[in-house]
């Protein structure tokens, strides 16, 4: 079958690497015009911590895209879904799918434009930074879950499950929705953290900020439950239930737990650090915090630090606020409100 990867940066990049190593007919399709050339002319090189290798690779731009696309591999910013899809939708197969490797709830989007039906949501927890055109650097492994949208463990569930072996463990689930809005959670938590341009383990460790970095979750947490998604996993040390009751020991411990360097990671800064520190763009907070706080309006449930870590990230993105730690305490001042 063939695979065509649109988004070839950090995640896109790095599936599209080892899924050609690993033999399958993969494409890689980006917008960025000298990350194409380079990958075309030097191949995909991903350093980082499984050693420096280039990887030949084919890629293009959507422009050259051409069909029938069998299966899409959806891996660009949040925001950016609909606008990198819906151009593909005509060109997608009877029996193409389109799997998402996305923050944010991606899948609802994806599903209204090609169907349930063709749609795979996934939860994607390695972590990879984009450097330059042609480089990708890979800072850390874990296992990725993907799931059809209605629960079932299909036979292309499986199938796509164990082609992506190629790239990381993968696990099909038939809980990918209370995967997801794990990962909410966490992106939640995160974008609070980017809030200043520390590392994110630095600001839990002081312990006085402990309590509003929890009323975050806790809001998205009361969010997914209200939506029906009751089963959160643990995402590795964190386990979003553990916060569902508000601030007490279990959520201590969680954050006890995150407030240590991950040694088995060589990133630093979280993706939307970068993305305000280094890369000057816009992040996903409209498809992240901003929908929860849209989801939470249209219940009923109040999220003042949704509310404020939205308003507060938008400032920074237009340039009216600076990263710091005046922003954690005005955080601070909401949830002590």
């Amino acid at each position: 079958m063939k695979i065509t990867i649109i988004g070839a940066g950090a995640i896109g990049g790095t599936v599209g690497a080892y899924l050609t190593s690993a033999g399958h007919d993969t494409l890689l399709v980006d917008t960025v015009p000298a990350h194409v050339a380079a990958m075309n002319e030097r191949g995909l090189r991903i350093s980082g911590i499984r050693g420096d290798r280039v990887f030949p690779v084919r890629a293009c731009s959507p422009a050259d895209l051409g069909g029938p696309l069998e299966w899409v591999i959806l891996a660009v910013k949040a925001q950016a879904t609909r606008a990198a899809l819906a151009p593909l939708v005509p060109l997608l197969a009877p029996d193409g799918f389109v799997v998402s490797m996305q923050n944010g709830i991606c899948e609802e989007d994806i599903a209204e434009l090609v169907g349930t039906e063709r749609t795979i949501g996934c939860l994607v927890h390695y972590a990879a930074d984009y450097q330059e055109p042609g480089h990708v650097q890979l800072a850390s492994e874990h296992e990725v879950y993907y799931g059809e949208l209605d629960g079932r463990i299909t036979p292309r569930l499986r199938s796509v499950t164990d082609t992506l072996s190629a790239l990381m463990p993968a696990v099909p689930t038939d809980n990918i929705w209370g995967w997801k809005w794990t990962k909410m959670a966490f992106v939640s938590v995160y974008f609070a953290g980017a809030l200043v341009d520390v590392p994110f383990f630095e600001t839990l460790q002081r312990r006085a900020y402990r309590p509003a970095l929890a009323a975050v979750v806790t809001e998205a947490v009361r969010v997914a439950y209200a939506l029906g998604h009751t089963r959160l996993p643990a995402y590795h040390t964190f386990e979003p239930a553990r916060f569902a009751d508000g601030y007490g020991p279990e959520a201590e411990a969680v954050f006890d737990s995150m407030a240590r360097p991950n040694p088995m990671s060589l990133k630093v800064f979280s993706g939307m650090q970068r993305d305000l520190m280094v890369r000057k763009r816009k992040t996903e907070v409209d498809e992240t915090v901003g929908l929860v706080v849209r989801k939470a309006r249209s219940l009923g449930i109040p999220v003042p630090m949704h509310e404020e870590i939205w308003r507060q990230i938008t400032e920074i993105e237009q340039g009216a606020r600076t990263m710091g730690w005046r922003n954690i305490e005005e955080l601070a001042g909401v949830y002590a409100a």
